[in-house]
Parts: structure tokens; C-alpha cells; sequence
């Protein structure tokens, strides 16, 4: 009976010693990397359209619970994040935003982007907020592409998303 004791004793022991490794090695701020390609049948949460038709303009947010949604564009998935309760997932924490560079179609955190809005550029629901990665990179673009402002996503607000949203066109 004793030598059951010690036994319990030395796998509690290392069950909590593989614990705290597991916490040093993933800590809580540790982000996952974004899903590359959506499942087959995704649809947008907004708008219904499926989003694997818009490899270009895709985003995705990551809940806490590990669930991924997919969006068709910027607009969409801000819609989303603005007004969860509109959209079924009042009661989901949003963990990671991400979003494709215009340029590079390179995934970038959608928290630390930038956005070019106003543009002669649409996306397949018409207007849309134009992610970067750099100042530099909006910057060209706005100039090319006759953008009105540049906004950080601190600054995006329902205002401006229902804005964006009014007289929508698909392509």
C-alpha cells in the first residue's frame, strides 16, 4: 500500500512538473498561425457567399475556443466584430483578426494593419477596406488608387463599416 502511495505521489508530481513546462513553453499570449486555406464549403458569416472563391480578399478571425470564421473581405469580417450578437456569436471571444496584404497577400495581424479606405478598388462586395502592413506600402496605394484615408483599426468604427456597406456592389 505504501509503495502505491509513493507511486500516486511521483505521477501527481509529474503531472503537475509537465504542467507548468507546458505553460512555459505556451504561454497565453502565444498566437496561433492563421488557417491557409478555409474549409471547401465556407461561407462568409455576414453575407453567405463562399469565401474560397476569394482567395485574394479572405480573412479570418480565431475565437478563443480555437473555432475559425472566414470572411470574403475587411468589410465583412468588421461587420462581424462590430455586431457579434447580430451575427449568432454574442457570447465568443475573438483571440487573433487576420487579414491578407494587399500587396504581398502575405497574412498580418488585422489589429496592427493598416486600412485604406475610399479607394478605386473594390472587393467582391464593392467597397472595401484595402489592408497593409506598412504606412509606406497604404501610402502608394491610396496615391495610385485615389484612397481618401488611411485608418489603423483602433479607428474603424460601425459608422464607418454601415458606410462602406450602403449601395454595395458584387462583383
Amino acid at each position: 500500500m505504501a509503495q502505491m502511495n509513493h507511486l500516486k505521489k511521483n505521477l501527481c508530481h509529474s503531472v503537475f512538473l509537465m504542467a507548468l513546462l507546458m505553460v512555459a513553453l505556451f504561454p497565453a499570449g502565444l498566437h496561433a498561425e492563421p488557417v491557409d486555406e478555409p474549409p471547401e464549403k465556407s461561407r462568409c458569416a455576414v453575407c453567405g457567399m463562399f469565401v474560397g472563391q476569394y482567395q485574394d480578399w479572405l480573412t479570418q478571425i480565431r475565437f478563443t475556443s480555437g473555432r475559425v470564421e472566414f470572411f470574403d473581405g475587411v468589410k465583412d469580417m468588421m461587420a462581424f466584430i462590430h455586431n457579434p450578437k447580430k451575427y449568432g456569436a454574442e457570447r465568443l471571444t475573438i483571440s487573433e483578426i487576420w487579414v491578407s496584404d494587399y500587396y504581398s497577400l502575405e497574412w498580418i495581424n488585422g489589429r496592427e494593419a493598416l486600412y485604406v479606405i475610399g479607394s478605386d478598388v473594390y472587393g467582391p462586395m464593392g467597397h472595401e477596406l484595402i489592408p497593409f502592413s506598412t504606412m509606406e506600402a497604404a501610402r502608394s496605394f491610396s496615391r495610385d488608387h485615389h484612397g481618401t484615408k488611411i485608418v489603423p483599426y483602433s479607428e474603424i468604427t460601425d459608422a464607418l463599416i454601415e458606410e462602406l456597406r450602403s449601395g454595395q456592389r458584387m462583383k
